[in-house]
């Protein structure tokens, strides 16, 4: 009897130990290997990848994703993946592999960055308009030569209807004191702006300025720059992500992230969509990012370094922010908050 129960107990060992393997952390038994051992690509790369065994276990298939996506795999039992249709950021490099019955999935992330170095410009004033010394800009844009405004800080924030060659305020909404005022765009005939942490923005009747409702943002975390590209909405919220809102839910379907060739870029402010293109302020940088808005890539920036100076210094001075396009080519409109001058500026590459 004792016997029988030592061989019961061995036959129970070794099948565990040969069914156990399911239990175990796919990491001990595979590695997914991407080729170079990058952590980083050009989104005009094609990359492969393969899976190896650790412990001799068995391979019988493999499939390969990214993003949930399914790649390319050939008879080699490698994969591969072209990222040049692809949003830039963090991709998830996954393997479903199947062994004697089983299966498993390993994965690694990877960085997909701009393929090319953003072009650089400089800049030259071409004409200069006073501006609200008291106007924390947050967003400006025009309807043919009427400049619409958005200023922020609780207790002073508005929306302002302006004369951009006098600076006189010829129609001014003051938000009420729980709200902090921020980027604005005008589609079709209505206006809309948004709050800071407030998780909601403003709609209004372009003609009368009058508020005919209000619209959540549920996915991003805060309210910071807003333009279209005359059907959808792109929102910044302080991050590197903007967000595209579906023009007439206003509902945030998805959004890009921004990258240079190198890196990741935070912070993005006041937006403007100027021919097919995202303009982006940079918070707390002397810049603006010219962005693709199909993928997030920095296509270009204008470096607006000693503009700042050129405006009255003051202890409420504060940072650049602020781009509207009359469609002039290579030509925008910018200001800062707490700043007395609107600059007209041309922009041309750097030389």
């Amino acid at each position: 009897m004792k016997c029988s129960n030592f061989f019961i107990v061995l036959l129970l060992a070794i099948l565990i130990t040969g069914c156990g393997s399911k239990n175990q952390d796919p990491n001990t038994l595979f590695l997914l290997e991407i080729e170079g051992n990058k952590k980083a690509i050009s989104a005009s790369e094609t990359i492969n990848f393969t899976v190896k065994s650790k412990k001799g276990n068995n391979i019988d298939a493999i499939t390969y994703y990214v993003n949930k996506k399914e790649a390319t795999i050939n008879a080699a039992l490698k994969g591969s993946f072209n990222f040049s249709d692809q949003k830039l950021g963090s991709k998830t490099i996954s393997a479903k592999i199947v062994s004697d019955g089983v299966t498993y999935s390993v994965s690694k992330i990877i960085t997909v960055l701009a393929p090319q170095k953003p072009i650089l410009y400089d800049y030259r004033i071409l004409e200069t308009y006073p501006h609200d010394i008291n106007a924390y800009t947050q967003g400006l844009e025009f309807v043919g030569d009427v400049l619409y405004e958005s200023t922020g800080q609780y207790s002073a924030s508005s929306l302002r209807k302006t004369n951009y060659k006098t600076g006189v305020v010829e129609k001014n909404i003051s938000l009420e004191n729980q709200y902090f005022g921020e980027g604005l765009t005008i589609l079709k005939d209505r206006l809309y702006q948004l709050t800071w942490r407030e998780r909601l923005g403003f709609i209004y009747n372009l003609k009368t300025l009058e508020k005919t409702g209000t619209f959540a943002y549920n996915k991003s975390k805060q309210g910071w720059g807003l333009c279209n590209d005359g059907t959808s909405l792109y929102k910044s919220d302080g991050t590197s992500k903007i967000w595209k809102l579906n023009g007439e839910t206003l509902a945030e379907e998805d959004y890009i992230e921004m990258y240079t060739n190198n890196s990741k870029i935070d912070s993005v402010n006041e937006l403007e969509w100027i021919d097919g293109a995202i303009y982006a302020n940079i918070y707390k940088k002397d810049a603006i990012a010219i962005v693709d808005p199909n993928n997030g890539a920095i296509m270009g920036v204008i470096n607006l370094k000693g503009l700042k100076k050129k405006v009255t210094q003051h202890n409420k001075l504060d940072v650049l922010n602020g781009i509207a396009s009359k469609g002039e080519p290579n030509i925008i409109y910018v200001t800062g908050k707490n700043w007395d001058k609107l600059f007209k500026i041309e922009f041309f590459l750097k030389e």
